[in-house]
Protein backbone atom coordinates (compact mmCIF):
# COMPACT_ATOMS: atom_id res chain seq x y z
CA UNK A 1 0.00 0.00 0.00
CA UNK A 2 1.35 3.29 -0.91
CA UNK A 3 -0.02 5.89 1.33
CA UNK A 4 -2.47 5.71 4.60
CA UNK A 5 -3.85 8.61 6.24
CA UNK A 6 -4.57 8.43 10.02
CA UNK A 7 -6.55 11.17 11.29
CA UNK A 8 -6.25 11.22 15.76
CA UNK A 9 -2.83 10.38 15.39
CA UNK A 10 -2.01 12.65 18.37
CA UNK A 11 -4.62 10.71 20.82
CA UNK A 12 -4.03 7.89 23.33
CA UNK A 13 -4.90 5.52 20.62
CA UNK A 14 -4.02 6.75 17.84
CA UNK A 15 -0.39 6.50 19.49
CA UNK A 16 -0.62 3.22 19.83
CA UNK A 17 -1.53 2.69 15.90
CA UNK A 18 1.00 4.93 14.69
CA UNK A 19 4.00 2.11 14.19
CA UNK A 20 2.57 -0.79 12.89
CA UNK A 21 0.50 1.32 9.91
CA UNK A 22 3.35 2.87 9.18
CA UNK A 23 4.82 -0.11 8.56
CA UNK A 24 2.21 -1.32 6.54
CA UNK A 25 2.48 1.19 3.40
CA UNK A 26 5.22 3.57 1.92
CA UNK A 27 4.12 6.62 3.34
CA UNK A 28 1.60 7.20 6.94
CA UNK A 29 0.50 10.79 6.66
CA UNK A 30 -1.01 10.69 10.62
CA UNK A 31 -3.28 14.03 11.58
CA UNK A 32 -4.86 15.62 14.43
CA UNK A 33 -5.01 19.24 15.62
CA UNK A 34 -1.91 19.59 18.18
CA UNK A 35 0.86 21.29 16.80
CA UNK A 36 3.36 17.82 16.70
CA UNK A 37 2.97 14.86 17.43
CA UNK A 38 6.92 14.27 18.78
CA UNK A 39 9.35 11.88 17.21
CA UNK A 40 7.69 10.92 13.82
CA UNK A 41 8.36 6.67 12.68
CA UNK A 42 9.96 5.73 9.46
CA UNK A 43 7.99 6.61 6.64
CA UNK A 44 5.94 8.80 8.25
CA UNK A 45 4.87 12.48 8.61
CA UNK A 46 2.83 14.96 9.93
CA UNK A 47 0.15 17.37 9.15
CA UNK A 48 -2.07 19.64 11.40
CA UNK A 49 -5.41 19.56 10.18
CA UNK A 50 -8.95 20.42 11.25
CA UNK A 51 -11.47 17.77 10.40
CA UNK A 52 -14.19 20.82 10.59
CA UNK A 53 -12.58 21.53 7.81
CA UNK A 54 -13.50 19.83 3.83
CA UNK A 55 -10.62 21.51 2.50
CA UNK A 56 -7.99 20.68 4.81
CA UNK A 57 -9.20 17.10 4.66
CA UNK A 58 -9.39 16.94 0.88
CA UNK A 59 -5.68 18.09 0.96
CA UNK A 60 -4.46 15.52 3.81
CA UNK A 61 -5.91 12.78 1.84
CA UNK A 62 -4.74 13.19 -1.64
CA UNK A 63 -3.35 10.64 -2.84
CA UNK A 64 -3.97 8.09 -0.34
CA UNK A 65 -5.61 4.47 -0.46
CA UNK A 66 -7.48 4.69 2.69
CA UNK A 67 -7.92 6.32 5.51
CA UNK A 68 -7.92 5.61 9.68
CA UNK A 69 -10.32 7.76 11.45
CA UNK A 70 -9.99 8.03 15.00
CA UNK A 71 -10.05 11.44 15.23
CA UNK A 72 -12.88 13.01 17.00
CA UNK A 73 -13.98 14.60 20.66
CA UNK A 74 -13.62 11.47 22.58
CA UNK A 75 -16.45 11.93 24.96
CA UNK A 76 -19.71 13.55 25.43
CA UNK A 77 -19.91 17.28 25.10
CA UNK A 78 -21.97 20.05 24.46
CA UNK A 79 -24.03 19.74 21.42
CA UNK A 80 -21.97 22.63 19.09
CA UNK A 81 -18.69 20.39 19.66
CA UNK A 82 -19.79 17.33 18.67
CA UNK A 83 -21.74 18.67 15.84
CA UNK A 84 -18.06 20.01 14.36
CA UNK A 85 -15.71 17.30 15.09
CA UNK A 86 -17.77 14.32 15.06
CA UNK A 87 -20.10 14.82 12.82
CA UNK A 88 -19.26 17.69 10.61
CA UNK A 89 -16.17 15.96 10.88
CA UNK A 90 -17.13 12.44 9.59
CA UNK A 91 -18.99 13.72 6.68
CA UNK A 92 -15.52 15.65 5.48
CA UNK A 93 -12.98 13.00 5.92
CA UNK A 94 -16.23 10.95 3.82
CA UNK A 95 -16.53 13.07 0.97
CA UNK A 96 -12.90 13.92 0.56
CA UNK A 97 -12.33 10.39 0.46
CA UNK A 98 -15.03 9.79 -2.08
CA UNK A 99 -13.65 12.85 -3.84
CA UNK A 100 -10.33 11.58 -3.83
CA UNK A 101 -10.93 8.15 -4.80
CA UNK A 102 -10.04 6.33 -1.54
CA UNK A 103 -11.27 2.73 -1.25
CA UNK A 104 -12.35 2.72 2.09
CA UNK A 105 -12.67 4.21 5.06
CA UNK A 106 -11.89 2.62 8.61
CA UNK A 107 -13.51 4.70 11.41
CA UNK A 108 -13.79 4.49 14.97
CA UNK A 109 -16.85 3.80 16.42
CA UNK A 110 -17.81 3.33 19.52
CA UNK A 111 -20.51 1.08 21.46
CA UNK A 112 -21.96 4.17 22.37
CA UNK A 113 -24.28 3.93 19.36
CA UNK A 114 -25.71 0.86 20.90
CA UNK A 115 -25.20 1.79 24.49
CA UNK A 116 -28.85 1.96 25.91
CA UNK A 117 -29.24 -1.82 25.14
CA UNK A 118 -29.06 -3.79 28.30
CA UNK A 119 -25.82 -5.69 29.49
CA UNK A 120 -27.99 -8.75 30.03
CA UNK A 121 -29.03 -8.58 26.20
CA UNK A 122 -26.19 -10.20 24.08
CA UNK A 123 -26.53 -7.79 20.79
CA UNK A 124 -24.67 -8.74 17.66
CA UNK A 125 -23.64 -6.21 14.54
CA UNK A 126 -27.39 -5.38 13.30
CA UNK A 127 -29.24 -4.25 16.08
CA UNK A 128 -31.23 -0.95 15.57
CA UNK A 129 -28.87 2.19 16.63
CA UNK A 130 -29.71 3.11 20.18
CA UNK A 131 -27.08 5.45 21.38
CA UNK A 132 -26.68 6.67 25.00
CA UNK A 133 -25.60 10.84 23.98
CA UNK A 134 -24.88 12.96 21.21
CA UNK A 135 -21.53 11.14 21.56
CA UNK A 136 -23.32 8.11 20.69
CA UNK A 137 -25.66 9.37 18.13
CA UNK A 138 -22.46 10.96 15.96
CA UNK A 139 -21.33 7.73 15.75
CA UNK A 140 -24.57 6.15 14.64
CA UNK A 141 -24.37 9.33 11.93
CA UNK A 142 -21.25 8.45 11.25
CA UNK A 143 -22.22 4.63 10.43
CA UNK A 144 -25.11 5.70 8.44
CA UNK A 145 -22.73 8.06 6.24
CA UNK A 146 -20.65 4.48 5.35
CA UNK A 147 -23.55 2.49 4.31
CA UNK A 148 -24.51 5.71 2.32
CA UNK A 149 -21.52 6.14 0.72
CA UNK A 150 -21.39 2.01 -0.03
CA UNK A 151 -24.65 2.06 -1.71
CA UNK A 152 -24.21 5.57 -3.72
CA UNK A 153 -20.48 5.84 -4.46
CA UNK A 154 -18.81 2.20 -3.82
CA UNK A 155 -16.31 3.34 -1.21
CA UNK A 156 -16.04 1.35 1.58
CA UNK A 157 -15.88 0.91 4.95
CA UNK A 158 -15.35 -0.99 8.21
CA UNK A 159 -16.59 0.72 11.68
CA UNK A 160 -14.80 -0.26 14.41
CA UNK A 161 -17.57 -0.29 17.29
CA UNK A 162 -14.44 -0.26 20.26
CA UNK A 163 -15.85 -0.91 23.67
CA UNK A 164 -13.37 0.28 25.81
CA UNK A 165 -9.72 0.10 24.79
CA UNK A 166 -7.92 1.71 28.37
CA UNK A 167 -6.75 -0.76 31.14
CA UNK A 168 -8.75 -2.57 33.68
CA UNK A 169 -9.56 -0.88 36.53
CA UNK A 170 -13.69 -1.45 36.46
CA UNK A 171 -16.20 -4.46 36.67
CA UNK A 172 -17.53 -3.33 33.15
CA UNK A 173 -14.31 -3.32 31.62
CA UNK A 174 -14.46 -7.24 32.44
CA UNK A 175 -17.17 -7.76 29.84
CA UNK A 176 -15.23 -4.45 27.38
CA UNK A 177 -11.64 -4.35 27.30
CA UNK A 178 -10.22 -4.03 24.16
CA UNK A 179 -6.74 -4.41 24.59
CA UNK A 180 -3.86 -2.45 22.41
CA UNK A 181 -2.87 -5.61 20.46
CA UNK A 182 -6.21 -6.56 19.71
CA UNK A 183 -6.99 -3.10 18.87
CA UNK A 184 -3.74 -2.91 16.08
CA UNK A 185 -4.67 -6.53 15.17
CA UNK A 186 -8.44 -5.47 14.64
CA UNK A 187 -7.57 -2.31 12.34
CA UNK A 188 -4.87 -4.30 10.30
CA UNK A 189 -7.60 -6.89 9.44
CA UNK A 190 -10.03 -4.00 8.66
CA UNK A 191 -7.41 -2.72 6.19
CA UNK A 192 -6.26 -5.81 4.38
CA UNK A 193 -9.40 -7.72 4.22
CA UNK A 194 -9.84 -7.87 -0.06
CA UNK A 195 -13.93 -6.96 0.05
CA UNK A 196 -15.50 -5.35 3.45
CA UNK A 197 -18.65 -3.21 1.63
CA UNK A 198 -19.98 -1.56 4.80
CA UNK A 199 -19.23 -3.60 7.63
CA UNK A 200 -19.61 -3.50 11.61
CA UNK A 201 -17.79 -4.97 13.88
CA UNK A 202 -17.24 -4.55 17.42
CA UNK A 203 -14.10 -4.29 19.18
CA UNK A 204 -13.69 -5.89 22.29
CA UNK A 205 -10.63 -8.78 23.06
CA UNK A 206 -11.95 -12.41 23.93
CA UNK A 207 -13.23 -11.57 27.16
CA UNK A 208 -15.47 -14.39 29.04
CA UNK A 209 -17.94 -11.44 30.22
CA UNK A 210 -18.23 -10.07 26.65
CA UNK A 211 -21.96 -9.09 26.24
CA UNK A 212 -21.28 -8.59 22.29
CA UNK A 213 -21.56 -11.05 19.06
CA UNK A 214 -19.01 -10.35 16.22
CA UNK A 215 -20.57 -13.42 14.39
CA UNK A 216 -21.86 -12.24 11.77
CA UNK A 217 -18.26 -10.33 10.92
CA UNK A 218 -16.28 -13.32 10.97
CA UNK A 219 -15.19 -12.73 7.42
CA UNK A 220 -12.45 -9.99 8.47
CA UNK A 221 -10.80 -12.64 10.24
CA UNK A 222 -10.48 -10.73 13.89
CA UNK A 223 -8.91 -13.00 15.85
CA UNK A 224 -8.54 -11.39 19.36
CA UNK A 225 -6.43 -13.11 21.49
CA UNK A 226 -6.32 -11.66 25.30
CA UNK A 227 -8.89 -12.02 28.19
CA UNK A 228 -9.50 -9.26 30.69
CA UNK A 229 -10.65 -12.19 33.24
CA UNK A 230 -6.88 -12.41 34.33
CA UNK A 231 -7.93 -9.03 36.09
CA UNK A 232 -11.33 -10.37 37.90
CA UNK A 233 -10.07 -10.91 41.23
CA UNK A 234 -8.07 -8.10 41.97
CA UNK A 235 -11.29 -5.73 39.74
CA UNK A 236 -14.06 -7.17 42.43
CA UNK A 237 -11.56 -6.78 45.61
CA UNK A 238 -11.55 -3.43 44.65
CA UNK A 239 -15.47 -3.03 43.34
CA UNK A 240 -18.27 -1.30 45.46
CA UNK A 241 -21.55 -3.76 45.50
CA UNK A 242 -23.74 -3.80 41.95
CA UNK A 243 -26.59 -1.40 42.10
CA UNK A 244 -29.23 -2.58 39.45
CA UNK A 245 -30.94 0.44 39.23
CA UNK A 246 -28.14 2.06 37.96
CA UNK A 247 -27.94 2.55 34.44
CA UNK A 248 -24.13 2.74 34.49
CA UNK A 249 -24.09 -0.17 35.61
CA UNK A 250 -27.23 -2.16 33.78
CA UNK A 251 -26.35 -0.75 30.01
CA UNK A 252 -24.05 -1.75 27.43
CA UNK A 253 -22.55 1.98 26.91
CA UNK A 254 -21.92 1.79 31.04
CA UNK A 255 -21.62 5.68 32.58
CA UNK A 256 -22.47 7.10 28.91
CA UNK A 257 -25.80 5.66 29.93
CA UNK A 258 -26.63 7.34 32.87
CA UNK A 259 -25.13 11.16 32.74
CA UNK A 260 -27.08 13.94 31.80
CA UNK A 261 -26.82 14.45 27.68
CA UNK A 262 -23.89 17.12 26.77
CA UNK A 263 -21.91 16.39 30.17
CA UNK A 264 -18.79 14.25 30.23
CA UNK A 265 -19.34 10.77 30.56
CA UNK A 266 -15.27 9.61 30.69
CA UNK A 267 -15.41 12.02 33.93
CA UNK A 268 -16.34 8.88 36.25
CA UNK A 269 -14.22 6.46 34.46
CA UNK A 270 -10.94 6.86 35.84
CA UNK A 271 -9.51 6.21 32.46
CA UNK A 272 -5.70 5.54 32.93
CA UNK A 273 -4.07 7.87 30.25
CA UNK A 274 -1.06 5.37 28.97
CA UNK A 275 -0.22 7.07 25.74
CA UNK A 276 2.62 5.53 23.65
CA UNK A 277 5.44 7.46 24.15
CA UNK A 278 7.60 7.83 21.02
Amino acid sequence: MKKLVLTGAGGRLGSYLREPLSKMCDELVSTDWVEDIDTLYPGESYVKADLGSLEQMEAVLEGADMVVHFGAIGDEAAWDAILHSNIIGAYNVWEAAARKGLRRVVYASSIHAVGMYPKTQRIDTEVPHRPDTYYGLAKCFAEDLGSLYWDKKGMESVHLRILSAAQVNNPRSLGTWLSYDDLIHLVERAITTPITGFSIVYGVSNNDRATVDNHKANFLGYQPKDNAEQFSEAVFAEAAPADPTDLGQMCQGGPFASVEIGFSGIASMNIVQDKKET
